[in-house]
């Protein structure tokens, strides 16, 4: 979600502030600033527009400075407006920036305001401002520590004090923040993204940590201020500035570079095995009787297949949580559980807590699939999967959901084979079409042209129905979430069998309803379902595959994808939907990158 970058050199640091900013603009933001400190003045803009203006207004003034913050605010406590847009002073001595949520800001402020602080703006970030100051007695590092003491809730926050002006001190707990080391110079940073360009030699802060950077070098203590030494990482990142080509929109770059995304996933594996997962899952995986995926929005209906997956192949109790849920429930924890984790960023904040609470309660073989290798999720499971979906820039997750599928495809089989389940020309056969998969993802975009025309009759709709059945409910699910997502269609997606006990109330002829009707067991059945719309006046909109008897006809459109892919059918029937949101929206004019109240990677509660 929100972006920081914070620097100490001995050169101009603005042009790196800025070109962070617009590294991390991906996430989504709705303001955005920096904050300067040279010759002992504290200088800000802030804007409620976009980095380019943020920018044009630094130009504008002539910013220059070695020392200095940046941030992109996505709103939580305060509209976007400029008064609450970060950095944040505190009698223009103290400036912070601040991703995440502080649960007492109520009863701080409170103090604060008794002990004769103004508040300027509706944040909880300039509580943290004003502690910081009041608690400053000569050492900006000392003072941040004993701030971050009072603090409840997540942060990850960057602090520059007037009185000591080539100092940056940063702190983290529950969001992440990474230092950046330099040749005489150093950085923070929310995201080692955000310092492309200027180092790849990255620190990763541990949760509780506090960092202070000068240009000469950094010092870290741990969250019982303890002086400690934390690895220097090499880290390549790629660019989030890559060339559209002849995309319009980033996300439907995208959806095109699915099919080279899973090629990459897939690259180099010709068996199946533990090792697949990490150096301790040989060890980990056959200890394994049941199976806990948690996680988050997209990546919530990517482990509802894998679920099914795992059942069928494995034979495997399987269940499925929302990370965001999980924590705040009793459950029965059971020792000899994986916890498999899905994430595409890896720093979803709800997905984290949910791995440490289970791990508190003593399930402790844990598991990643992950399209960041450096993310704290990786880091923090025993196992992991990286994805090699690439930088995905687009709000509506595309390329990274496909891949995470081919990922836990590849954990289910590895179950199953662990389990006596999978066979050796088994295995050929499920790995043959793994390899297949990217041209048969290429044949479905080629559906493009088809669904543009489905697009622009669902641009003028406000509601709509998404109906699937068995591994292709989640499907449904995860079309659903998409047009919504970027068209801000209300649709709503339901196993098709439950259309009888509720959802057939909302069935008129302007309820579009979609229809995933892949060539499988439960097609007869979802037909049925289909003649229930039908009969009620509702307009069908059909993916199905070459092979049904499913016909076009009036009120009933069809689009069939070349090809049953069996299993991994899901992979391939997720296309046509994320094209139908891309179009529809485009032809609705929204933003289709930057949807409004979104954010890439929800790195709060």
């Amino acid at each position: 979600m929100c972006g920081i970058v914070g620097a100490a050199a001995p050169r101009n640091i603005l042009p790196v502030l800025v070109e962070g900013l617009r590294r991390l603009e991906y996430r989504g933001y709705d303001s955005c600033g920096v904050a300067t400190l040279e010759n002992g003045t504290l200088a800000r803009v802030r804007s409620v527009a976009r980095v380019a203006d943020l920018a044009a207004q630094i130009d504008a003034a002539g910013l220059a400075a070695g020392t200095g913050i940046a941030h992109t605010r996505w709103a939580t406590h305060g509209a976007p407006a400029t008064r609450n847009a970060h950095p944040m002073f505190s009698r223009d001595e103290i400036a912070l920036v601040h991703n995440g949520i502080i649960e007492n800001h109520h009863e701080l402020r409170a103090e604060l305001s008794a002990a004769g602080y103004a508040f300027d703006s509706q944040t909880d970030t300039e509580v943290i401002a004003h502690l910081v100051h009041s608690l400053y007695a000569g050492s900006l590092f000392a003072a941040v520590q004993a701030a971050v003491r009072r603090l409840v809730g997540a942060y990850a926050i960057a602090v520059v004090a007037r009185a000591e002006p080539q100092v940056v001190v940063g702190a983290r707990a529950g969001s992440p923040l990474v230092l950046g080391v330099g040749e005489g110079e150093n950085f923070l940073a929310s995201d080692a993204l955000a310092l492309a360009g200027t180092t790849d030699r990255i620190v990763y802060l541990e949760e509780g940590d506090v960092a202070e950077i000068r240009r000469d070098g950094h010092r870290i203590v741990d969250a019982a201020g303890r002086a400690v030494q934390r690895a220097v990482h090499t880290v390549q990142v790629g660019d989030t500035g890559a060339e559209l080509g002849p995309y319009r929109h980033y996300m439907q770059k995208e959806i095109f570079e699915q099919p080279r995304a899973v090629a990459d996933t897939l690259e180099g594996i010709d068996a199946v095995t533990p090792e697949l997962f990490g150096a301790e899952a040989a060890a980990l995986l056959p200890a394994a009787n049941r199976v806990l995926l948690l996680a988050c929005g997209t990546s919530s209906y990517a482990a509802m297949v894998a679920r099914q997956w795992i059942e069928s192949l494995a034979g495997l109790p399987a269940q499925v949580e929302i990370a965001s849920e999980y924590r705040y429930r009793d459950s029965v924890p059971a020792p000899d559980t994986l916890v498999v984790v899905v994430s595409q960023s890896g720093e979803t904040a709800d997905t984290l807590a949910a791995l440490r609470h289970a791990r508190g309660l003593g399930m402790s073989a844990s598991l990643a699939v992950c399209n960041v290798g450096s993310s704290a999720m990786m880091r923090e499971t025993r196992m992991r999967f990286l994805t090699h979906a690439g930088v995905e820039v687009g709000v509506a997750s595309t390329k990274a959901f496909t891949t995470q599928l081919v990922g836990l495809y590849l954990l289910a089989l590895t179950l199953a084979r662990l389990r006596g389940r999978l066979d050796a020309a088994g295995e050929a056969e499920h790995l043959r079409r793994l390899r297949h998969l990217p041209v048969a993802l290429a044949a479905a975009l080629a559906l493009e042209p088809q669904i543009i025309a489905w697009a622009e009759r669902f641009a003028g709709r406000q509601h709509a129905l998404f109906l699937g059945r068995g591994l292709h409910y989640p499907i449904a699910l995860e079309g659903a979430l998409k047009l919504k997502e970027i068209s801000y269609i209300h649709a709503e997606a339901y196993p098709a069998g439950e259309l009888k006990h509720g959802p057939l109330a909302l069935v008129t002829a302007e309820m579009p309803v979609v229809t995933v009707a892949p060539n499988d067991a439960l097609l007869e059945k979802l037909r049925s379902n289909m003649e229930e719309v039908r009969a009620r006046g509702g307009e069908l909109y059909v993916l199905t595959d070459a092979d049904t008897r499913i016909a076009s006809g009036e009120g009933v459109h069809v689009i069939r994808l070349p090809e049953h892919y069996g299993a991994l059918s899901p992979v391939l029937h997720t296309v046509p939907l994320q094209l139908l949101a891309y179009h529809t929206a485009l032809a609705r004019g929204n933003d289709v990158d930057k949807p409004r109240n979104l954010a890439k990677s929800v790195t709060v509660e």
